[in-house]
C-alpha cells in the first residue's frame, strides 16, 4: 500500500490558489487515472481536476468553499499493487520495444494528421503532475523524447507555433527543431540530441504543458525509421451535425427559449450529469441543453469533459446570423403589410434565401412613384479583408481591455523645455559613444529623470493588492518596444531590474540591449516580468501627445511626445522675449484608486524641473 497526496494545481501563471467548488469522489471511494476528482474555481477559470493515479480516497483534507493554494495538498490517495500497475500501466519485463512512462504516455495523444475531430474521444487532460526539467532528452528504447522546455518560472505551457524539422529530417544538437510562444516570449527550441526526427507530438497551433513529450528522435547511426503515420481518415464526428438539433435554422420555439435564457441545469433531459466548467462553456457559446444531450460524453459514467465541448464546438456548424435560413424561415411573413421586403441601409441583412424562381418586378405608377414595398434598398457591398489575430495580438488586447477596467484611469500631461538637454546630448553622444560603448539616445537621460523623481514620490512605484497598495523598493523599469515595420509586428515591454542602481552609461547600456532582444526575438520570460513603471516613446513616429494604457498590475505609465522647435515666451533680465526652444509634450495615465490628480500632477511636474535644470556641465 502507498499514500499519495494530491496537491492544488497550478491554474495558470498569476493563480495562486483555488477554489473546491465541488468533490466528485468521497472518502472510500475508487478512482482511475484521470477521473475527475474534483473542481476547482480561480479567478481566470473553473476546471475539473483529475486523479494522477489509481486507488481509494482516504481522505479529503479540502472541503467544498474552501480556498486553497497552489501546492497545498487537498486529497490523500491509497494505491495498492493492481491499482498502481493500473495508474503506471508499465509492461512486464519482455520482448516490448518501449516500456512505458505512465505520466508522459497519458498526456501524449497520438498525432494525427487531422484537426481533433478526426480522433477518437479519448481523454487526454493533462495529470497535475510535476514538470519535467528544461528540454532534456528522454530516452525510450532507442529513441530520444523532446520535452516541453521550462521557459520561466512561472511558465507552465506554451502554444507550438511552427515545425523547423518534418518527419524523417536530420537534426544536430542545438539546431532549431520548433518555435514555441508562451504567455511571455516567442522563441526557437533546439534539438537536444543529434539524431532523425521519427514523430511529432504536438501539432502547430497546440497548447502543451511544460514537460510533455512534443518529438521523438531516433539517435545519430540508429536504424530507427520514423514512426508510421496514420493514413487520413474520415474524421468520426461526435455528433450528427445533420441532424436538426444542433443546427439552429431547425431550432424549435422550446428550443430557442432554452438558448436565449442562457442558463444550463445541472443535468440534461436524459439525467447526464454537468459539470459546473461544462455548463459554463455551454452557456458561453449558447448551447442548448437538449444539444448536450446528443453529445457523447467521453468521461466517467458518460460524462462530458472538457475536450468533448471543445471538440464538438469544433464541428458545430455555423450559428444563426452566419447560416443560410431554411426555406421556411425564409418565407416567415416579417414584412411590411404592403408584401414587399425594406432592409434599410445600416440595419443588419438577413441571410439571403434560397434562389426563388424570377417574379416580375413591379412597375412603376403611372406617377413615377413607387411605393415602399416595390423598393429592395440594400446597404453598399464593402470590401472587407479579414486578418485573423496572431497570439500577440490577441494578448495586447486581452492586457488592454483588462488594464482599463481595472484602473480609473487619468491621463495628465505638461510641456517641457528640453533645450539644454538636446543640446549636450549633441555635444556629448560621441565621445559617450567612444568612452562607454553605447549610443546616446533621449531614452536613457528621461528614464534617469523619472527615476529620481521617483525617489522622491515612491507611491508612484506600486501597486495594488485587494485593498492594500504594495509600494516596490526596487525601480523596474518597463521600456514599450514596437515590433516591426511601423509596429505591426505588435509591442513588448522588456524590463531594466534595478534600474536605480544604474548610471546614465549603464542605463543607455541596457536600454540598447533589451530593445535589440526584443526585435530579434531573444528575450528571456524573465526579461519581461516584475516592472514597476513603464515608458512609452509615441515622440518616435512623430506624435505630439498621448493618453498610454496602463501596463498592469503598475498604477502609472508615462509618454513622451517628439521634440520640435516652437517660439516661446522667455522671461529675461530685459522682459520677455521669444526665443526657438526644443519642446517636449510630457504625459502620464495613472490609477486614480491610488494616485490623487495633485500626486500625479506634483510627480510629473517634478520631471520637468528635472529635464529643464539639466546641468549642461555634467559628466557621464
Amino acid at each position: 500500500m502507498a499514500k499519495i497526496e494530491i496537491m492544488m494545481p497550478q491554474m495558470g501563471e498569476s493563480v495562486m490558489e483555488g477554489e473546491v467548488i465541488g468533490w466528485s469522489k468521497a472518502v472510500g471511494d475508487s478512482v482511475e487515472v484521470d477521473e475527475t476528482l474534483l473542481e476547482i474555481a480561480t479567478d481566470k477559470v473553473d476546471t475539473e481536476v483529475p486523479s494522477p493515479e489509481a486507488g481509494v480516497i482516504v481522505e479529503l483534507l479540502a472541503q467544498e468553499g474552501d480556498t486553497v493554494e497552489v501546492g497545498k495538498p487537498i486529497a490523500i490517495i491509497e494505491t495498492d499493487a493492481s491499482a498502481a500497475s493500473t495508474a503506471t500501466a508499465t509492461p512486464a519485463p519482455s520482448s516490448e520495444p518501449e516500456p512505458a512512462s505512465a505520466p508522459v504516455a497519458e498526456q501524449v495523444p497520438a498525432s494525427a494528421p487531422e484537426p481533433a475531430v478526426a480522433q477518437t474521444p479519448e481523454p487526454a487532460t493533462p495529470a497535475p503532475v510535476a514538470p519535467a526539467p528544461q528540454a532534456a532528452p528522454v530516452a525510450s528504447g532507442e529513441s530520444i523524447e523532446v520535452v516541453m522546455p521550462q521557459m520561466g518560472e512561472s511558465v507552465m505551457e506554451g502554444e507550438v507555433l511552427s515545425w523547423s524539422k518534418a518527419i524523417g529530417d536530420s537534426v544536430e544538437v542545438d539546431e532549431t527543431l520548433l518555435e514555441i510562444a508562451t504567455d511571455k516570449v516567442d522563441t526557437e527550441v533546439p534539438s537536444p540530441e543529434a539524431g532523425v526526427l521519427t514523430e511529432i507530438l504536438a501539432k502547430e497551433g497546440e497548447t502543451i504543458q511544460v514537460g510533455q513529450v512534443i518529438a521523438r528522435l531516433a539517435p545519430a547511426g540508429s536504424s530507427a525509421q520514423p514512426a508510421a503515420q496514420p493514413a487520413p481518415v474520415e474524421p468520426v464526428a461526435t455528433l450528427d451535425t445533420s441532424t436538426p438539433v444542433a443546427t439552429p435554422e431547425s431550432t424549435t420555439p422550446a428550443l430557442a427559449a432554452t438558448k436565449a435564457a442562457g442558463s444550463i441545469p445541472n443535468s440534461t433531459p436524459s439525467g447526464k450529469f454537468l459539470s459546473p466548467l461544462v455548463r459554463s462553456i455551454a452557456e458561453k457559446e449558447g448551447i442548448p441543453v437538449e444539444t448536450l444531450d446528443q453529445i457523447p460524453g467521453t468521461g466517467k459514467d458518460g460524462r462530458l469533459t472538457k475536450k468533448d465541448m471543445l471538440n464538438f464546438l469544433s464541428i458545430r456548424p455555423p450559428q444563426a446570423g452566419t447560416s443560410t435560413p431554411s426555406a421556411s424561415n425564409a418565407s416567415t411573413p416579417a414584412q411590411p403589410a404592403s408584401g414587399g421586403g425594406l432592409s434599410r441601409p445600416g440595419a443588419p441583412a438577413p441571410a439571403a434565401p434560397a434562389p426563388a424562381a424570377p417574379t416580375a418586378t413591379p412597375a412603376a405608377s403611372s406617377s413615377g412613384s413607387i411605393n415602399a414595398g416595390q423598393l429592395n434598398v440594400k446597404a453598399p457591398e464593402q470590401q472587407v479583408e479579414i486578418i485573423k489575430m496572431d497570439r500577440m495580438r490577441k494578448m495586447i488586447a486581452e492586457h488592454m481591455v483588462n488594464s482599463k477596467q481595472t484602473s480609473a484611469h487619468v491621463t495628465t500631461f505638461s510641456d517641457v523645455d528640453v533645450t539644454q538637454v538636446v543640446k549636450w546630448r549633441a555635444a556629448n553622444k560621441d565621445r559617450f559613444l567612444k568612452q562607454t560603448g553605447a549610443k546616446l539616445t533621449f531614452t536613457p537621460i528621461f528614464v534617469e529623470a523619472i527615476i529620481q523623481a521617483i525617489r522622491e514620490f515612491p507611491l508612484i512605484n506600486s501597486s495594488i493588492v485587494g485593498d492594500e497598495i504594495h509600494v516596490k523598493k526596487n525601480i523596474n523599469f518597463g521600456l514599450a518596444v514596437a515590433l516591426g515595420e511601423g509596429g505591426i509586428g505588435g509591442l513588448i515591454v522588456p524590463v531594466i531590474k534595478h534600474a536605480q542602481d544604474k548610471n546614465l552609461a549603464a542605463l543607455a547600456h541596457a536600454i540598447t540591449d533589451l530593445a535589440t532582444k526584443a526585435r530579434s526575438k531573444t528575450l528571456s520570460p524573465d526579461d519581461l516580468v516584475g516592472g514597476t513603471i513603464t515608458l512609452t516613446n509615441y515622440g518616435s513616429v512623430g506624435n505630439l501627445m498621448g493618453t498610454p494604457i496602463i501596463n498592469q498590475p503598475q498604477v502609472a505609465i508615462i509618454g513622451t511626445g517628439a521634440i520640435e522647435k516652437r517660439p516661446m515666451v522667455m522671461e529675461t533680465e530685459d522682459g520677455d522675449v521669444i526665443a526657438i526652444r526644443h519642446q517636449m509634450y510630457l504625459s502620464m495615465s495613472y490609477d486614480h484608486r491610488s494616485i490623487d490628480g495633485a500626486h500625479g500632477g506634483a510627480f510629473l511636474n517634478r520631471i520637468k524641473q528635472l529635464l529643464e535644470g539639466f546641468d549642461p556641465n555634467r559628466s557621464f
